[in-house]
């Protein structure tokens, strides 16, 4: 059996994590030994976790070019970069790609436009015709603050290109609505928090319609594992078998939880933001698997995928401190969507309203 070299950047995070261990347990399940290594900044339970697993934890900045050429110069079967983002960031791998049999880099749905330029950072959000698919139209690559609205996507598209460009295998992939145990922005906190607050009632804007499809992080890494044994220079989108709405994703979670919340389903007529989710659009954005599809590759459900984040959330929740908080909390995000001061608000009109 032979033994392969992964090198994972980003390998604490939530995506990171799960192709490490995506790796580390098809080892266990007989086939190729993989070498895991991970990078990230700093240690910590991820980091020990995945060292237990098997996994080497390298502690070093993945922009650190001294840290890139110790790394990749030795060179590596697979290398899998999570948290690249600029044209910068892909430049400081080309000079190793030669000597990579596949590398993954993360990209993101937000590079597609509609045909009026509108992407899924846009105040006005896109409107596609159908699902979305890799052929379908990005923003231009640009240079401008990649934690824009406006400068995300086309960071991405930047940092894509000059990967592409080089000629050698790269994949990119294109997810949605990343969700994993670890994942820095946990987007069903949104409602596990409401569970754990004991929120007998749950407002959802567009009577809970809105639909953006959800990727899971074992997905992912299902399909990084698949690419690594198949390397190409493509694109690939990357989500859930189906892409549910949002009163699928809430009444999922809270079965899960063994919650059982009242919905309100409010219509056009609501107060601005109350009952808005991190799932909520205006319009359907579903990304088009099939090219993933036909390597192989088979997507996760949802409503599986999403358990053992959620029970990472309830025993984070937990563990925090009477006067802390979660780790995630600090992030603007969050802003409005933890007032339930319009919710209460809005409940007490539509009481009066059919009484």
């Amino acid at each position: 059996m032979s033994t392969r070299r992964a090198v994972v950047l980003g390998g604490t995070g939530g995506i990171g994590s799960a192709v490490a261990r995506e790796l580390l347990d098809a080892s266990g399940r007989g086939g190729d030994d993989w070498r895991v290594e991970v990078v990230a900044r700093r240690g910590g339970p991820a980091a020990d976790a995945l060292t237990a697993a098997g996994a080497t934890f390298v502690p070093g900045d993945r922009r650190d070019a001294a840290v890139l050429r110790d790394l990749l110069r030795p060179g590596a079967d697979l290398l899998v970069d999570t948290v690249g983002l600029t044209r910068e960031d892909a430049a400081q791998l080309r000079p190793f790609l030669d000597d990579v049999g596949s590398t993954v880099f993360v990209s993101s749905n937000a590079v597609y436009v509609d045909e009026q330029g509108r992407h899924a950072n846009s105040t006005d959000k896109p409107v596609f015709g159908g699902p979305v698919t890799e052929l379908q139209p990005t923003v231009r690559a640009g240079d401008g603050d990649p934690t824009s609205r406006d400068g995300y996507g086309a960071a991405k598209v930047a940092a894509e290109q000059v990967l592409l460009d080089h000629g050698a295998p790269v994949t990119v992939l294109r997810p949605s609505k990343v969700y994993g145990t670890g994942i820095g922005r946990p987007r069903e906190w949104f409602v596990v928090r409401r569970a754990l607050d004991g929120r007998e009632r749950i407002l959802l804007a567009d009577h809970g319609r809105g639909v953006d499809h959800t990727t899971a992080a074992s997905g992912i890494a299902s399909l990084v594992r698949l690419v690594a044994d198949a390397p190409d220079r493509r694109i690939l989108n990357v989500a859930d078998d189906t892409a549910p709405s949002v009163l699928e994703i809430v009444r999922t979670i809270a079965g899960h939880l063994d919650h059982a919340f009242d919905e309100v389903l409010l219509d056009e007529e609501a107060p601005a933001f109350v009952g808005t989710t991190p799932w909520s659009s205006p319009t359907p954005f579903v990304l088009d698997t099939a090219a993933a599809r036909s390597l192989g590759w088979e997507p996760p459900a949802f409503a599986v995928a999403v358990r053992p984040e959620l029970d990472w959330l309830v025993e984070t929740a937990h563990a925090v401190p009477a006067d802390g908080d979660v780790p995630w909390a600090a992030d603007p995000f969050w802003d409005r969507l933890f007032d339930y001061g319009p919710e209460d608000a809005a409940l007490a009109l539509l009481s009066l309203g059919q009484g």
